[in-house]
């Protein structure tokens, strides 16, 4: 993939994805001239200000879903272009949508900026509007990510749930958690597992009395993530409006590949 143009990049939280970001870009050629971490202990970072963003051209967040809308609005009105990555924030897509507006910006959100999920996603929906189309097939779907993660299920398994109740006419709604009952055949079963270092696995399952097909897409590191919110900064740069991460990928594959086999790829809420 071809690497856009070097630009001025402010850091919006500085955890685990936030050192990963920065590494990536250095590496990229770009130059990060702000760490704000809102999260930081002791206040030992600089907060978000007009001082802090003065010289970035687009502003990275991760940070977490308290902390998130927080953030996004503070760096809207320093009229700062924002990629975000926090996930758990979408109910109040509407409210954003308006500040970004009104403060003629760019921003891009995504519940996972991996270049693999989001052509993951893909895949799940034309395979689910494929086994739509046999009555002897269920689908479930599953993730596993690290004891440390705040929300569950992850932001990128609502995506999926989504995509499958977009495709998959026999199911209606989600559920998750432990069931202590048959599982109706409109619900569609979401599980999730907390538990050492995994970064992120999600699966999607098919199962008949013939046979079983698995779509399972499974995180080896967080570099994925990071070249995605990259390339997402590289794109908004210039441009202002809110914009998914599919957005992105659509201009990327182009038309042919775009909405191929006419399925759809969810609604955007987490």
């Amino acid at each position: 993939m071809r690497e856009g143009p070097t630009m001025n990049i402010a850091l919006i939280g500085y955890g685990k994805m936030g050192h990963e970001v920065e590494a990536l870009a250095t590496r990229q050629g770009h130059r990060i001239v702000a760490k704000c971490d809102p999260l930081a202990e002791g206040r030992t970072s600089p907060v978000i200000s007009e001082e802090a963003l003065h010289d970035a051209a687009v502003c990275i967040e991760f940070t977490s879903p308290t902390a998130v809308l927080g953030n996004i609005r503070q760096t809207a009105l320093l009229r700062k272009s924002l990629v975000v990555g926090t996930t758990g924030w979408t109910d109040h897509l509407t409210d954003v949508e308006i500040l970004v507006r009104e403060q003629q910006i760019g921003l891009v959100y995504a519940p996972n900026f991996s270049l693999g999920v989001n052509l993951f996603y893909r895949i799940a929906a034309r395979a689910a509007e494929l086994f739509n189309r046999f009555e002897e097939y269920d689908v479930f779907g599953s993730e596993i990510h690290h004891r440390h993660k705040a929300d569950s299920p992850s932001g990128t398994a609502r995506r999926l749930a989504a995509i499958v109740l977009d495709n998959f006419a026999r199911k209606k709604r989600m559920v998750t958690g432990m069931m202590d009952r048959p599982i109706a055949p409109d619900e569609f079963l979401l599980t999730s597992a907390r538990a050492g270092e995994f970064p992120g696995i999600h699966s999607l399952t098919f199962d008949s009395l013939a046979d079983t097909i698995e779509l399972t897409h499974t995180v080896r590191s967080r570099t994925g993530f990071a070249r995605g919110a990259l390339l997402a900064a590289e794109w908004i740069a210039q441009r202002t409006g809110i914009f998914s991460f599919e957005e992105i990928l659509d201009e990327l594959l182009g038309p042919d590949l775009a909405q191929s086999g006419g399925a759809s790829f969810g609604h955007l809420k987490e």
